[in-house]
Order: C-alpha cells, then sequence, then structure tokens
C-alpha cells in the first residue's frame, strides 16, 4: 500500500508539471496519497519513512492552503508537527554528541520553521489573527538560527497585510507590514531590498490612511517618510501629498513635499496627477505654481499642451473664464505657427471648448456659447469636411435661431449639410429654420425625410452621440417646437412618426393623446373633414394595437394601461356623438370606444358603456341598411349589425346580473333590432326567434306594432308574422281598462288591410269570417265610446259595403247583403259625414 501511496504521489508530481492535472486535482491526488502512507507508519518507523511523511503532509497541506480550502490543510499540518517531533527524538536517541545535536536540531529546525509558516497562513486565511501572530513569532524567534529565511519571512507577512488590506482590515494590516518591514530590516545581508521595504511601508501608511486619517495621521506621515527614503517613488510622493492635504497641512508644508520630488525624474501623467490633486483640493496658489514649473521641466516635450489643457480646465473651474479665453487664444496662435497639438490633446481640447459652450448654451447665454463654439471652429481648415464639424456648426445655428438671427443660423446649417447632409441631426436643424420662418410646406417635408432616416437607425446616428432613440427624440422635440409656434399641421405630422416609432409605452401613450387633441381642433375648424377623421381612426386603432400588445415594461403597470384606456375609450365616445350627423363615422367610434373599453376592468359603468356603443353601432348599420343601397351593401351591413347585437347579448345578460333593469329598453330594442336585421336578411331562423317573442307577458302593444311593420317593410315580407304581431296588439288593446280608440283603430285598420287585400274578389269563407269579427270588434268599440276617429269609421263602412258589393257580382246575394248591412251599422255612428252617405 505505501509503495502505491508513493508512487500515486511521484505520478500526481509528473502529471502536474505536464499541465496534465490542475491544482485542485493535484490536491487531491496528494490528499489521498499522504492519508495512505499515514495510514502504514507503523508503531517505530524508521528514519526516512518519517522525513517522507513530513515532507508529504506539508506539500499536502500547503496545496489545500493554494487552493482556497485552508480548513483541511491543518489537519496535515499538525502531522507534520509531530512527525518532526519524533523525527527529533529519533535523531537524538541515535546522535554521538554535542555536534551531532546541533547538526540534527538545525536540520529539524528547517522544517518546523516551514510547517509555523503554512499554519500561519492557513490562521490568516480563516481568519484567526491570534494563532496566525503566534505561528509568525515562533519563526521570528527561529530567524538568528536560520538567517536566510528572513526574506520570505518578511514577503510572507507582507502577504498577509495584503490580503488583510483588501478585506478592510486596518489593524490586522497595520500589523502585519510593520512586521513585515521590522523583519526586513533584521538582516540587511538577506533582506528584502529597499524598494520591497518602501513598498511594504507604502501599503501601511494607505492602511493607516484609510483606516482613519485623523487619529492615526502621524503614522501614516511617517511611513510614507520613511518609503520615501528608502526608495523615492512617484506612488509613495503622491501618497504623502494625499495625506498632508487630507490632515488640511498648510501650503508650505505640501510645497516642501512637492520640493521633494522636484529634482527627481518624474513622469508627466505623473506630474499632472499630482497637480489634479492639487486643484481638486483648493490649493490653487501651490498647484498654479506647481504647473508652471512642470511646464519649464516639459518645454520640449510634444506632450507639453497637455500641461495647458490642465490649466485651462481647472481656470474654469475656478471661474477664471478670462485667463482660460487667453490660453485659449495662445493655442490658437501657436496651432497656426507651427506649435500645433497632438491630435489627442486638440480632442481634449475641442471637449474643453464643447462643454464650456455648452454650460452658457443652458444658461441661455448664447453669445457666451458662440465664442467658445468659434474657438472650436478655429481649429478646422476650409472645405473641411468633417462629422464633428458638422455637429458643430449644428449647435452654433441653435444658438443663432435663440438670438433670432436666422441668416447667420441658415450659413451654419449650409455648413452642417455640406459636412452631414444624410444626418437626422442636420434635418431637425433645416426643420428649426422652417418653422421659425412659418414655412409649414418645408417643416412637413423636413419632418417626412427625418421620419424616413429614423426607420434606419444605423444610418441616422450622429457618430459623437449614438443613441438608439435618438430618431424619436428629435420627432418629440420637432412636435414640441411646432406646438410653441402654433402650426399644428406640423406638429400632427411629426407626432404621427412619431407614434410609428416610439417603443416606450408611456411616451407613445403622450404622443397619441396630443395627436388625438390636435387632430380634433383640427376637425371641428375644417368642419369634419374626410381626410382628418381618417387620421383620427389611425390614432385610436394605434392605441387599440399597442393596448392589445404584451407589456414587459416596467415603468408602464396595469393601473396605467387601464388609465389609458379609459381616456381613449372615452374620447372615442365623445367622437361618436359629435359625429351624430354622420352614421358612419359614428359608427366607427361607437365600435373604437368598445373595442378599447375591452382593456378596462369589466365594472357595471364599462359595461353599461360597451352595450350602449354596441346598441348604437347596430342601430346605424340598420339606418343605413334602410337607405337607398345596393343588396350586397344592404346584406353586408344588415350581417355586421347581427354581430355586434350578438355580443351585446352577451354583455346584457352579464349586466343584468348586477341590478335592477326594469326601466332599461335594452331589451326591446335588442328584440326589434334583431328582428329587422334577420326579416330583412330573410333568415331561416325569424320564426324560431318570434316563438319565444309571443309567449312573453310583458311585451308591450307598441313594440308588437313595430315587429309588425317591419315585418311587411322592403325586402322583408311576412305577412305571417305581421298578422300574428297585429293580433297581439289588437288583443292587448282590448285587455286595456280604458281603450285608447285612436290607437286600437289603427292597429286594426292595419289587420282589415293585411287580410282583406283591396280589389280581391274571390275570398275565402274563413278569411271573410275572420275579417268579420274585426269589424264586430271595431262596432263594439265604436259603439261604446265617442272618441274612435271618424275617418276610421267612414273607412270601416266603405269596406263593408265594397265588401258586399264584391260578393254581389259574383251572385253572392246572402253575403252581399249581410256586408251591405254591416257597413250601414257604421252608418249610424257617423257625424256630419252621415248626411253624405245615408
Amino acid at each position: 500500500v505505501e509503495e502505491s501511496a508513493v508512487n500515486l504521489w511521484n505520478w500526481a508530481v509528473t502529471k502536474h508539471t505536464g499541465s496534465v492535472v490542475n491544482d485542485e486535482q493535484r490536491a487531491k491526488l496528494r490528499f489521498v496519497a499522504c492519508r495512505l502512507v499515514c495510514l502504514c507508519e507503523g508503531s517505530d518507523p524508521p528514519e526516512g519513512t518519517i522525513r517522507r511523511q513530513i515532507l508529504m503532509c506539508m506539500k499536502t497541506g500547503k496545496g489545500w492552503i493554494d487552493i482556497g480550502k485552508a480548513d483541511l490543510a491543518d489537519g496535515f499540518l499538525e502531522i507534520a508537527m509531530s512527525s518532526i517531533e519524533k523525527l527529533y527524538a529519533k535523531l537524538l536517541k541515535g546522535s554521538d554528541g554535542e555536534a551531532d545535536i546541533h547538526v540534527h536540531k538545525a536540520d529539524v529546525e528547517k522544517n518546523l520553521f516551514k510547517v509555523l509558516s503554512y499554519q500561519a497562513e492557513s490562521a490568516v486565511a480563516q481568519g484567526d489573527f491570534q494563532k496566525a501572530v503566534m505561528c509568525v513569532q515562533r519563526c521570528k524567534d527561529m530567524l538568528m538560527k536560520l538567517p536566510k529565511e528572513t526574506c520570505y519571512l518578511s514577503i510572507l507577512c507582507y502577504n498577509f497585510g495584503v490580503e488583510t488590506y483588501e478585506r478592510k482590515r486596518y489593524e490586522q494590516s497595520s500589523f502585519w507590514l510593520s512586521q513585515s518591514y521590522d523583519i526586513g530590516k533584521t538582516d540587511m545581508k538577506y533582506s528584502v531590498g529597499k524598494e520591497m521595504q518602501a513598498k511594504v511601508l507604502r501599503l501601511l501608511a494607505t492602511a493607516y490612511f484609510e483606516w482613519d486619517c485623523n487619529l492615526y495621521l502621524e503614522k501614516a506621515l511617517k511611513a510614507i517618510s520613511l518609503a520615501n527614503q528608502e526608495n523615492l517613488h512617484p506612488a509613495g510622493c503622491f501618497l504623502k501629498i494625499k495625506i498632508l492635504l487630507k490632515s488640511g497641512a498648510s501650503d508650505e508644508d505640501i510645497n516642501s513635499a512637492v520640493a521633494e520630488f522636484l529634482h527627481h525624474e518624474m513622469s508627466l501623467d505623473f506630474c499632472l496627477n499630482t497637480a489634479k490633486l492639487l486643484l481638486e483640493h483648493g490649493r490653487e496658489s501651490v498647484g498654479f505654481d506647481f504647473l508652471k514649473s512642470v511646464a519649464e521641466r516639459f518645454e520640449s516635450s510634444p506632450d507639453l499642451g497637455k500641461i495647458t489643457l490642465l490649466h485651462i480646465e481647472f481656470l474654469l473651474q475656478n471661474k477664471r473664464e478670462l485667463l482660460a479665453k487667453q490660453k485659449v487664444e495662445e493655442i490658437i496662435i501657436g496651432h497656426y505657427t507651427g506649435k500645433q497639438l497632438l491630435p489627442e490633446a486638440l480632442n481634449h481640447l475641442h471637449i474643453i471648448l464643447w462643454d464650456r459652450a455648452a454650460k452658457h448654451y443652458e444658461a441661455k447665454n448664447y453669445s457666451e456659447a458662440l465664442h467658445w463654439y468659434n474657438y472650436s471652429v478655429s481649429f478646422y481648415t476650409p472645405g473641411q469636411i468633417d462629422q464633428n464639424l458638422a455637429k458643430l456648426q449644428r449647435n452654433m445655428a441653435s444658438c443663432y435661431l435663440h438670438l433670432k438671427q436666422i441668416d447667420k443660423a441658415k450659413e451654419a446649417v449650409k455648413e452642417a449639410k455640406r459636412c452631414d447632409p444624410n444626418s437626422i441631426f442636420t434635418k431637425f436643424s433645416v426643420y428649426k429654420i422652417a418653422v421659425m420662418e412659418k414655412d409649414s410646406d418645408k417643416a412637413v417635408e423636413t419632418v417626412i425625410e427625418m421620419g424616413k432616416l429614423a426607420e434606419k437607425s444605423s444610418q441616422h446616428e450622429d457618430k459623437l452621440r449614438a443613441d438608439e432613440n435618438t430618431g424619436t427624440n428629435l420627432l418629440s422635440l420637432a412636435a414640441q417646437i411646432a406646438l410653441e409656434n402654433e402650426q399644428q399641421v406640423v406638429a400632427i405630422k411629426a407626432l404621427e412618426y412619431l407614434s410609428e416609432h416610439l417603443q416606450d409605452c408611456q411616451q407613445l401613450f403622450a404622443a397619441l393623446k396630443c395627436l388625438v387633441r390636435l387632430t380634433l381642433s383640427k376637425v371641428m375648424a375644417e368642419n369634419k373633414e374626410k381626410s382628418v377623421t381618417y387620421g383620427l381612426n389611425n390614432t385610436f386603432s394605434a392605441a387599440h394595437k399597442r393596448l392589445a400588445g404584451s407589456f414587459t415594461e416596467e415603468k408602464f403597470t396595469g393601473d396605467m394601461r387601464i388609465l389609458d384606456a379609459h381616456w381613449f375609450r372615452k374620447v372615442a365616445w365623445n367622437l361618436a356623438v359629435q359625429f351624430r350627423d354622420y352614421p358612419e363615422k359614428m359608427r366607427d367610434f361607437f365600435l373604437l370606444s368598445f373595442k378599447l373599453s375591452q382593456f378596462c376592468p369589466s365594472d357595471k359603468a364599462v359595461l353599461i358603456a360597451q352595450k350602449t356603443c354596441l346598441l348604437m353601432a347596430a342601430a346605424v348599420d340598420l339606418e343605413m341598411g334602410r337607405q337607398q343601397v345596393t343588396p350586397s351593401t344592404q346584406t353586408e351591413l344588415l350581417t355586421q349589425a347581427l354581430q355586434h347585437l350578438q355580443v351585446c347579448k352577451e354583455i346584457w345578460k352579464v349586466l343584468k346580473l348586477t341590478g335592477d333593469f326594469a326601466k332599461d329598453p335594452t331589451e326591446t330594442l335588442l328584440l326589434l333590432y334583431e328582428f329587422e336585421a334577420r326579416s330583412k336578411l330573410n333568415d331561416p331562423t325569424l320564426h324560431d326567434l318570434m316563438e319565444s317573442v309571443w309567449e312573453q307577458p310583458q311585451i308591450e302593444v307598441k313594440t308588437l306594432e313595430i315587429i309588425a311593420s317591419l315585418a311587411m317593410e322592403s325586402p322583408a315580407r311576412y305577412p305571417v308574422l305581421c298578422k300574428k304581431a297585429l293580433k297581439g296588439a289588437l288583443n292587448l288593446h282590448r285587455k286595456q281598462t280604458v281603450i285608447d280608440a285612436e290607437k286600437f283603430s289603427k292597429c286594426l285598420h292595419s289587420l282589415i288591410n293585411l287580410s282583406l287585400p283591396t280589389g280581391l274578389m274571390d275570398l275565402d269563407a274563413c278569411v271573410l269570417q275572420e275579417v268579420w269579427d274585426y269589424f264586430e270588434d271595431a262596432l263594439s268599440v265604436v259603439s261604446s265610446t265617442d272618441a274612435y276617429p271618424e275617418m276610421e269609421i267612414l273607412w270601416l263602412m266603405t269596406r263593408a259595403w265594397n265588401t258586399g258589393i264584391f260578393q254581389c257580382t259574383v251572385g253572392k246575394y246572402k253575403e252581399a247583403e249581410q256586408w251591405c248591412g254591416l257597413g250601414m251599422r257604421f252608418l249610424n255612428h257617423l257625424g256630419s259625414l252621415k248626411k253624405s252617405y245615408e
């Protein structure tokens, strides 16, 4: 087993060297091999076995530490420590004298030092500070006998300092770094060197600085001063100034610190960073003096421009604009006298100039903004084509527009078009001028061009500001500018394009609402022009489409969606009411209102609105179907009406469950509308529909009379249904406590006309009997009231008499006598006309 374990160990070593196994796999292989070897130890192992076990346990423990599993290392390091003691005891037992004992002790101490250092590493990794301190102290005590380990232990403590600093354990970090520095001083022969010592001290100063600068200021300053004495380094100089600034040291002390490294070779970037630090902390006097000395030192450097730019930046920050302008003008003179800035520095200068111009623009100080933009223009050669120059000219055009200098603005835009003709920003500048000049046609034309460019996102983005929302942002601004300048037509066009491209739901619905309001005002002004209402329809359809889509935006909540749906629903309703003189438009807006209401919660108010929208839409379709239209158009309108009614019936069923609707005419309207549509469509299910109607106990006379009328209204012809409805109406008239003679007479008139067509001579006996009964009914009512219309009595008398004459003509004398007699019975009830007919 021991042999196999050793072979496994050796295999892991060779395979790791050849990168076959990684660090973690090697640690696991060592773990297995080491455990096997420990199990094979025996009661009195030989020296070689113990030495091998010490080596294997140390390396296994170290392997676990290196891969971040220090807790697994402790057991092996303990075994190593125990094995070292066994080895020492065995060596002492077999030694021949004092010399041997010293050799054995030195031999064992090397391993003991290693194990203790590994245990310290493990303790630090696990956050056991006390144990780590104890292990390192024992290692320090051994340095007298192992001086060569001084460098190793110093670096180990430095690493502990770095590790604890990164965890922000500043107290522990400062301890370890102090230990590292102290250990590094113990033996100069085996020291880590001055550079490393300075590095340790710089980190120690940083730890004190970040721990509590006020409390440990002296310690931080002492550490950094020592570091700079050991090895002067830019980082050390910079840190010292940083600590002094934080502590609120006097300008004199800071000047002394700066002077320390002025005579040494420091890079330009380091000097610039130092100057920035001084100026950012408000040490203008020291900072600007330092910049002057740096400029003198790097006078021949091609990077000299960087110093001037920094000077300009801080002059501007300190509101010394006049001095900054002088510096910029010096650079411009230098540019044309052979002292050009390097391209990178020139780009940086342009950014400074544009930034200052933008600040003046935001403060509405447009003349000053132009001053700074003109500085930037100075660096471009005449005729140069550059997209940045195009943007610069557009910015200048904006300033000129604010100053009402239209001609200069046009010149600037002309230059922008020369440099970047297809930019949406250039188009926008052209647009602004068109709006300022009240040139609506040009403004609309430019908005159309901007809308097309917005569709080609890859082409319209400005090089300095790649923004995927550029197109929509500019169209939004275009609409705003048009509105501010009272150019509604232009604003409508901009909003139309905007609503096609906006992805943000909140912005989209805001744009659509604005578009609705603008179009509405145009509709009112232009007396409901067809093209404008078409635009309104499109806007509402866009709102419906977006409401019907899926919502993934966190900002656009369900409540916001409902509020927007309500807004568009109500506006569509109001539009439908306004268009009452235009039936087709009225119907379309009622249907839009219904569709939009489907995105609202189905409470009672919304259900009533939905029901009314569908009823109105059906009513309009039926009304249009009654006009002089082609049969195919009429069929289409009637079919549409039926579809609206079917949906409405479902809503009505739900609505009836929410309260008492006894006085609501919806039930009757649904019946009458459906009857009209089905009868005119010659629907075979019409008779089935009416069967349920005849059985209704609460049906009104008027409803039956309308059904009778509709049953015979072209193209419908249902005499049987008409007759049935009239009979039902007549029965209801009879049941009334006081018969309304006028209404009764009209109903009876219609029923007799339907049953006894004029001009027919050969009538069936049963038909005549039926009609006879109607005349008898009439007589009974006529006899009981004076309110029966005289013209209706005359009509009844005449019809009865003429029916008798027809019977006489065909030789039916008995029947003729009966009918003529019936007619004469009505004669007695005539008033002023009686004498004429007697």
